[in-house]
């Protein structure tokens, strides 16, 4: 039977602000790896056997930033499901397991559902989990995923599995528990320690959010437990649009669904669902702190990224990419600089971040939902400096692709060549721009930027009016389908 991935891509990564925002989160950056989370993610499938191409579930925001990506890794036919408003994963997952039984020949059809933004650094023995959650599939078993613990967590959901003596690999659920207080999570973690103690299997795991099992099974088992997704759901996925690369679900079938997890939906309501156990260095990275402990620590015990000096500075984690940090006499601290934020906390205050990103979405600031570098469809623009009635920008356009044919209402442009060629359109002027050249666009000029050659193009764009927001902006013909 194929082995279909299906990569949930929808979060936001808020625990790891500032370097993740609303429109570039954690999923989409290289944290791990030389490759995003995304990408990491569906590169350890490779040498799974009979695996298909992957179907991305991501919201309409990041679609270009997912097709760029999984063109980045040389994924050209996979699937992009687009959801027009989030409603947690059950919804989600019954989304892509539908779209794959629109074809007949993926009845049997085995979904692997996985988070985007998991780090797993033992592919071996995730690739062997793998296969034994396979042998269930294929006999109509729902199975999830159980990580081994290495400490006591109150960061994930636990499962109690139900130990048998023949197989300590693949087992029953006895129940399912809520993220643990630390009182409880000592208590699971002590109760496998001491198992282990005896030379006996645990019965305590963290529950991965990780799962396996054929399509048709599923939507089998939501008929019983959540029958109120299936028609909406069914209906969102043969409404769905085609979009460029992307499938657009139906909107208003898809808003109907209730927003629900999938653990909810469905895992805790089953008895058809298996634990596999998975000993395979696991973390879903949401927090500095989960950062920090898998990443690669010098001899003072700090996981440093980028241009950092330290002295007398223990256990923490420090990231400049942009410019020297230097600390002297700090220790148990989490310290990352971005382009137009710097976040210091106490390692075990870190994940009170999230009141920071509550407290700038209250205040309407900018920083809570984008980064200063800003992906586009057609390349990325940096906000180099802003000031009163003025801004000034770096684009950098890719090869073959084209700005939108637009207006604003409210500010002039001045665009100069730093490097390539540059196609420009001004109402019904069109000319080239080279190197060193620039050209004004008045305020309600249409106009429109194109790089027509094989080599990145970079415009440095000067801004001027009384309102430089991104929402001032009209378009007339646009290669991306944007409104």
């Amino acid at each position: 039977m194929k082995i279909i991935p299906v990569i949930l891509s929808g979060g936001s990564g808020k625990r790891l602000w500032p370097l993740s925002r609303e429109q570039f989160p954690k999923q989409y950056q290289p944290l791990t790896g030389k490759n995003s989370m995304l990408q990491e993610t569906i590169l350890r499938l490779n040498g799974i056997k009979n695996l298909s191409d992957p179907i991305i579930v991501c919201n309409s925001e990041h679609r270009f930033i997912v097709a760029e990506q999984l063109k980045q890794i040389n994924i050209l036919k996979s699937t992009i499901l687009l959801e027009p408003i989030g409603r947690n994963t059950a919804p989600a997952i019954a989304a892509a397991a539908f779209n794959v039984l629109q074809e007949k020949e993926n009845v049997d059809a085995i979904l692997l559902i996985l988070s985007a933004d998991h780090a797993i650094q033992d592919i071996s023995a995730f690739h062997n989990a793998i296969d034994i959650a396979k042998t269930q599939a294929e006999r109509g078993r729902i199975v999830t995923f159980g990580v081994i613990p290495t400490h006591a967590n109150t960061s994930y959901g636990y499962i109690q599995a139900e130990v048998n003596n023949e197989n300590h690999s693949v087992m029953k659920i006895k129940s399912f528990k809520e993220k643990p207080n630390i009182k409880l999570a000592d208590k699971y973690f002590n109760e496998n320690e001491q198992l282990i103690a005896q030379k006996l299997p645990i019965n305590w795991y963290w529950n991965s959010g990780m799962f396996m099992f054929q399509a048709n099974t599923l939507i089998k088992e939501l008929s019983v437990h959540a029958n109120t997704l299936i028609a909406p759901i069914k209906d969102s996925v043969l409404s769905a649009k085609r979009d460029l690369d992307f499938i657009r679900l139906e909107k208003n079938a898809f808003a109907s669904c209730s927003n629900i997890s999938i653990d909810y939906a469905l895992m805790e309501l089953s008895t058809n669902v298996m634990v596999v156990s998975l000993d395979a260095k696991w973390s879903d990275v949401g927090s500095w702190l989960a950062l920090y402990e898998i990443g690669e620590k010098d001899k003072n015990n700090n996981v440093i990224k980028g241009d950092v000096i330290t002295q007398e500075t223990t256990n923490s984690y420090i990231s400049s990419p942009n410019r020297i940090i230097a600390t002297i006499g700090v220790d148990n601290l989490i310290v990352v600089d971005t382009s137009d934020a710097i976040f210091i906390a106490s390692k075990d205050k870190a994940s009170e971040v999230k009141f920071i990103v509550e407290k700038l979405h209250n205040e309407g600031r900018d920083e809570a939902n984008f980064n200063r570098k800003v992906y586009r469809p057609w390349g990325w623009f940096d906000s180099i400096e802003v000031g009163i009635n003025f801004k000034v920008k770096r684009l950098h356009v890719n090869p073959k692709n084209r700005l939108s044919l637009q207006k604003h209402h409210k500010r002039a442009e001045h665009w100069v060549v730093v490097s390539g060629l540059a196609n420009v359109t001004i109402n019904d002027k069109e000319f080239l721009l080279k190197e060193g050249e620039s050209t004004y666009i008045e305020v309600g000029a249409i106009h429109s930027l194109q790089n027509r050659t094989n080599q990145m193009l970079e415009i440095i764009e000067v801004q001027n009016g009384k309102y430089l927001g991104e929402d001032d902006i009209v378009r007339f013909d646009d290669d991306y389908g944007r409104n």
